[in-house]
């Protein structure tokens, strides 16, 4: 579970919920390249699926639909359009980070994940996944885009959950990622889904070759 440090002024994992992780055992980096935990973001409508979908087949990836692993609970405010809170948020993005390093301790060379990640706090529960072992890397992509252009993607979904009146309520609590976030790859969603994908992949691919 996670706690609030009143000093520091932010929210910690206690050794309980680290625990639960496991550890992944750490490979030589000479002999096998990085293993990369794509956290794909943004507020609802930007596209969070299709985008992590394509990716994780073009790198022949494991894809964790963070959406999936949402409590009835949380998934009935939003079907009701109540904004989730901090505290309907720490387990669920506890359990998507467990799952990604479960992936791992599984023999997977990464994976990709859904999450939305509005805030950076919430960034930072995900981010401990890559303290697991010297070769794993956590990296997030940020699907940036207005508010009124999400607001007109949501409106046109059928059969979801997340309602319009949603993309609202997440641009007023979204933090978005600054330049001290050297973790972010951030790609501008106003495009085509195609183009989208295709400007994902190359930044992505970028960033691996980098870090080679």
């Amino acid at each position: 579970m996670l706690s609030y440090n009143g000093k520091s002024g932010v929210y910690v994992s206690t050794p309980s919920a680290i625990h639960t992780m496991g550890k992944v055992q750490s490979i030589p980096r000479h002999k096998t390249p990085l293993r990369h935990i794509w956290i794909i973001t943004g507020p609802a409508g930007c596209g969070k699926s299709s985008v992590a979908d394509f990716l994780a087949k073009r790198l022949n990836l494991p894809y964790i639909e963070g959406d999936d692993f949402h409590p009835r609970s949380n998934v009935e405010k939003m079907a009701n359009g109540i904004p989730l809170t901090d505290d309907d948020r720490w387990d669920w993005l506890e359990t998507l980070r467990n799952k990604a390093v479960e992936e791992l301790q599984s023999g997977a060379d990464g994976c990709v994940v859904t999450c939305s990640c509005l805030k950076r706090r919430y960034r930072d529960v995900i981010r401990i996944a890559g303290r697991e072992a010297d070769d794993v890397v956590v990296r997030f992509v940020y699907l940036r885009a207005s508010e009124e252009l999400l607001l007109k993607r949501v409106k046109a979904r059928k059969n979801h959950y997340m309602k319009d009146d949603m993309v609202h309520s997440q641009f007023t609590a979204l933090e978005e990622p600054d330049e001290s976030e050297v973790d972010v790859i951030s790609v501008d969603v106003s495009g085509s889904l195609a183009s989208v994908q295709s400007l994902t992949m190359e930044r992505v691919r970028g960033c691996m070759e980098e870090e080679r």
